[in-house]
């Protein structure tokens, strides 16, 4: 396919997204069933021209002069991916796959007629407005730049499985793809960002994941279940364990050695953990389905208590784009309502002198420290724990990568961190 047959398509799935409130993997998933034509190439260009749209709606909106699916794939191509406006216009003028030619305006708004530095803010930060307190409240005059990093595409994380391999030995299998040590996780492996038309590898036809040698995990969570400190043969429940990525990476940490827990509320979301674990060669996960009387054998018993709450999703923006625009005020009332029941929760596994721990991929502080304030006034007798010696053992310059906030806890995001957006605290059962 050429690139007006690819705008095209991209204008559809945009539109499939926009009437019928689809998630936007699900879109483009249908539309190459409906499409057999089009190879792996074809859709996966056109996936990169709808997630980029989705990340950077408002501002592609605001430099081309409206907010259309066409209008949006237009911008993307032409201003994002920088197709030179006249090149642009002859395509689609000559190709009848196409969406049809340009407008006089879109023209214009192409060659750079609305320049982005004139619109305001939050329309420069590709959010909703309601959503600005939130973030401002978290990143105060750093909010701005950080949204903006996390409305361009993300690199693609790996962590090392240290059961099975070292970062080195990965590194030179993996040499054909470029591959970088991660400046944090001592166990992470990153791929830049592709550009433009070009997509990431299928790393799952790689034979380093098939070994079990590699999982696919942002640096940021790798680093919470880092921080998190759990030692060779502790005791530990993942209590929103979903497809089990802290589970598998606790294993590593404690060498295979202890037990780990692995609960979550949604049984389809532990669905994929038990092929996890076996490609692994994980023994000390144990995986506990939901039941009126499954953890009761576990209260008080836990070093190590995880909780990967139900959240916002801010911090993940630049992965699911579509989210961004679906989150509203009273899904985040919501969620802040599920983070203290399931703190409330996970509190009566920790044995005294046992740490619980709080991570969401969120930005907002309603989220984060407030979550943590509230839940401190509850159960006084959990006390923080500083994340900072901690984060200093990461690396030399860590202090200058991760925010570590004045209540112990701490902060990973995309512009200073280079991660997606995570929130950590420890707590401490006296």
């Amino acid at each position: 396919m050429r690139i007006p047959g690819l705008i095209s398509a991209a204008i559809e799935v945009l539109d499939d997204i926009e009437s019928r409130h689809r998630p936007v993997s699900a879109a483009l998933r249908d539309w190459g069933l409906g499409h057999r034509f089009a190879g792996s190439g074809d859709r996966a260009t056109i996936g990169n021209i709808v997630y980029d749209a989705l990340r950077r709606r408002r501002s592609l909106a605001w430099r081309i002069g409206a907010d259309t699916s066409r209008a949006l794939a237009l911008a993307v191509v032409g201003l994002d991916w920088q197709i030179d406006a006249d090149e642009l216009a002859t395509l689609l003028e000559t190709d009848r796959h196409g969406p049809g030619p340009l407008t006089g305006e879109e023209y214009r708004a192409l060659c750079g007629e609305n320049p982005l530095d004139t619109a305001p803010e939050n329309i420069q930060a590709d959010i909703q407005d309601w959503c600005r307190p939130y973030i401002e409240s978290a990143l105060s005059v750093d909010w701005l730049t950080e949204c903006q990093a996390m409305a361009w595409r993300p690199p693609l994380d790996l962590r090392v499985n240290t059961l099975k391999a070292d970062r080195e030995r990965v590194l030179g299998q993996l040499a054909r793809l470029g591959p970088q040590a991660c400046r944090l996780s001592p166990v992470g492996i990153r791929i830049p960002p592709s550009g433009g038309a070009r997509r990431h590898p299928n790393i799952q036809s790689d034979e380093a994941w098939r070994r079990g040698r590699i999982e696919v995990q942002d640096e940021g969570s790798q680093l919470c279940a880092l921080l998190a400190a759990a030692n060779p043969g502790d005791q530990v429940l993942d209590f929103c364990a979903g497809a089990g990525g802290k589970a598998l990476a606790f294993a590593a940490i404690m060498e295979n050695r202890g037990q780990i827990y692995a609960y979550d509320a949604d049984r389809n979301r532990l669905a994929p953990i038990y092929e996890r674990v076996k490609r692994a060669g994980v023994r000390n996960v144990q995986v506990r389905p939901p039941g009126d009387d499954s953890l009761d054998d576990l209260q008080d018993r836990m070093d190590l208590v995880f909780v990967d709450a139900p959240c916002s999703g801010s911090g993940v923006w630049r992965r699911h784009p579509d989210a961004k625009w679906r989150l509203t005020p009273n899904a985040l009332t919501a969620r802040l309502e599920e983070q203290a029941a399931v703190l409330d929760q996970a509190a009566g596994f920790v044995r005294p002198g046992g740490v619980l721990a709080y991570a969401t991929c969120s930005i907002f502080a309603a989220e984060n420290e407030d979550r943590i304030a509230a839940f401190r006034e509850r159960y006084p007798n959990f006390l923080p724990v500083s994340l900072g010696e901690r984060v200093d053992d990461l690396a030399s310059d860590a202090r200058s990568l991760v925010h570590c906030l004045a209540d112990g806890a701490v902060r990973l995001t995309p512009a200073r961190s280079e991660t997606d957006g995570f929130y950590l605290a420890c707590l401490r059962r006296e």
